[in-house]
């Protein structure tokens, strides 16, 4: 059996690979697995400088979930190009970059700087908030997903995977947007905006007010849209939202995705990307199926 897969000339052993922000730089799950042993690392989000992220309380359980409102607390591109890039590759990890900016000149600088290094693709967060733009996330409007992303490609010159947001009315157009901007790759979804309030006190229970939900609340809209997004697009797609377990990851394959990331499910089960590796395995052997490709995209809709 073939469980490899290959996204823009990049080769992944296997289809799993992290979500970014739930494994740190690899070193935090040692104990369960090792980074190499995955399809790829996508580290925590990066940003120019250093960032100490938002003040506490800033994670909250949900109902079949987490909101988190981190703020993207960092060490800064440099230190982890000085420090984690180094150990990652030492250990033969294909290893996924993700940044994050507040204006599309943080994105370039800090896209041009990661392609001088060893780091195999970068990830583009586009929900962050646009500060020269009054503060709208990137990720929400066609227009401005198409100019970013065009802006980051010319100066980029690893594979660029642009990270969409499920926060919008119709993601197939910022999909549309993405690639005729120049991506290399999809990611989505990325996080829902969510929000509890705590009934006691009557303030919201996150400092931030409100947060990012992940966990399985959020698989099926997920699946949902990589779905649409694979009707659209021959780019591949890296499909994340709720995985839980290999039957979670098989469902994204077949809904359209080439590769499946890992988030939540690690903070509750550190070993789960392991066993969704394992769970592939064993389903296409019992399926017969000789390549993971022949999963992708395989529904069959109504």
């Amino acid at each position: 059996m073939n469980t490899s897969v290959n996204i823009c000339g990049v080769n992944f052993k296997n289809p799993v690979t992290t979500a970014s922000g739930t494994c740190g730089f690899g070193r935090d799950f040692l104990n369960f697995y090792k980074p190499e042993q995955l399809g790829a690392i996508v580290v925590k989000g990066l940003t120019l400088a250093p960032r100490l992220g938002n003040p506490p309380v800033r994670i909250a359980e949900t109902p079949a979930g987490m909101l988190n409102s981190i703020g993207l607390q960092n060490p800064g591109v440099e230190k982890f190009i000085a420090e984690e890039l180094p150990w990652l590759k030492e250990r033969n990890a294909t290893v996924i970059a993700n940044i994050a900016g507040s204006c599309i000149d943080d994105y370039c600088e800090m896209a041009r700087i990661l392609s001088d290094t060893s780091v195999d693709m970068i990830e583009m967060n586009i929900s962050c908030p646009n500060v020269k733009e009054g503060g709208v996330a990137f990720g929400t409007n066609p227009a401005t997903v198409e100019k970013i992303t065009s802006s980051v490609k010319k100066v980029c010159t690893k594979p660029l995977i642009v990270k969409l947001s499920p926060n919008v009315t119709d993601i197939t157009q910022t999909a549309h947007a993405a690639e005729v901007g120049g991506a290399d790759c999809l990611s989505l979804i990325n996080t829902l905006l969510g929000m509890r309030i705590d009934i006691k006190t009557k303030r919201p229970v996150l400092h931030n007010n409100v947060g990012a939900l992940s966990g399985p609340a959020v698989k099926p809209v997920a699946v949902r849209m990589v779905w649409q997004v694979r009707k659209v697009t021959d780019l591949p797609i890296i499909g994340m939202g709720g995985i839980a377990s290999w039957e979670d990851a098989v469902e994204f394959l077949m809904a359209g995705a080439n590769a499946v990331s890992i988030g939540c499910a690690a903070f509750s089960n550190p070993s789960v990307p392991l066993e969704v590796i394992d769970g592939i395995e064993k389903y296409m052997e019992a399926n017969n199926i000789s390549d993971i490709s022949e999963i992708t995209g395989s529904v069959i809709p109504y």
